[in-house]
């Protein structure tokens, strides 16, 4: 009889070439994480200026193959390197232009994400954000960590935080300077008074918001906020719970996705689907799958115009 086969942890590597991918492995090596015993298939994706020595490759344990094009990234070619080689961790140190879905796609049975891991270049970052958006938002889509290296204090790194958390809420975002340091303080520059009674978001303030409410929700706790948006009702809800938010564009214009806060109103069973909204309601909590997220408990709710722009951005 067979037993089952070992999961195998696997560590995805993602973001463009010389972004800084092996880099950071090597860095990590360095550090002795790898000195546990275990063996580590490590798949090598696209060869850039810097290249781990075999001699780091062989202290480590790690044991190196070439997959040199998209069409080679299979389930077949994965389930027979990982016959041969019998791996008890992966590491794929991705290409930044191939689609990260193909990877996952062709991961054996036994082959388990456990962690993604994007770096980015922070000083070529906005230019592809404005030329390549989906190629480039596509390296953070699994990211359970994004880095941001060669930073500098004139860059919108605020922004860059935004933009990476509006398509993955999971993540954690991490900016490398120039010199090394790790900048821990960067900070919103919220474009409303959030210690004010009544925080009032305006129309074109919506992303900011959404997006800080969930990275700083204790800072919001037991707060009333009054908002635009858009009416949403779940066919699966509670008789007084429905959805205030905005259609926001995250990636491009294939992407567009409605994000708002299930919201408890008495009358909520009045409302009708997509009708603009203003909300005045006091900021809570409440617990799900992913933790604490907030939730909003309605003052007031009237029906006004809609938006003058139908999609918010996060740039």
């Amino acid at each position: 009889m067979f037993g089952k086969k070992k999961e195998i942890p696997v560590y995805l590597f993602t973001g463009f070439l010389e972004s800084g991918k092996t880099s950071f492995i090597m860095e990590t090596m360095k550090e002795g994480q790898f000195k546990d015993g275990n063996k580590t298939l490590y798949i090598l994706c696209e060869e850039g200026e810097e290249e781990i020595p075999s001699a780091s490759l062989k202290d480590n344990g790690f044991i190196s193959v070439v997959i040199d094009t998209e069409e080679d990234m299979t389930f077949d070619t994965l389930m027979k390197l990982g016959i041969e080689h019998d791996p008890d961790r992966v590491m794929i140190e991705y290409n930044g232009t191939w689609d990260p879905d193909r990877a996952l796609e062709a991961f054996p049975p036994n082959w388990l994400l456990a962690e993604g891991i994007c770096t980015i270049d922070a000083s070529t970052y906005q230019d592809y954000l404005a030329n390549m958006k989906q190629m480039m938002t596509r390296q953070f889509t699994y990211a359970d960590l994004v880095i941001f290296n060669r930073c500098d204090e004139l860059q919108d790194l605020p922004m860059f935080k935004r933009t990476v958390r509006a398509l993955n809420r999971r993540s954690q975002v991490v900016f490398e300077m120039k010199d090394g340091t790790i900048n821990n303080n960067v900070k919103e520059e919220l474009p409303y008074d959030i210690n004010a009674d009544l925080i009032k978001v305006e129309d074109d303030d919506y992303g900011i918001w959404y997006i800080d409410v969930f990275d700083n929700l204790k800072s919001y706790l037991g707060k009333t906020v009054r908002f635009k948006g858009i009416v949403y009702k779940p066919e699966k809800r509670r008789r007084d719970m429905f959805i205030p938010g905005r259609f926001a564009m995250t990636c491009c214009a294939a992407d567009i996705q409605f994000v708002g806060f299930p919201c408890q109103w008495a009358d909520a069973g009045r409302l009708k689907d997509k009708t603009p909204v203003f909300v005045t309601a006091r900021i809570e909590s409440a617990e799900t799958m992913e933790g604490m997220a907030p939730v909003l408990v309605a003052q007031s709710v009237e029906i006004t115009d809609p938006p003058e722009e139908e999609v918010v951005y996060f740039q």
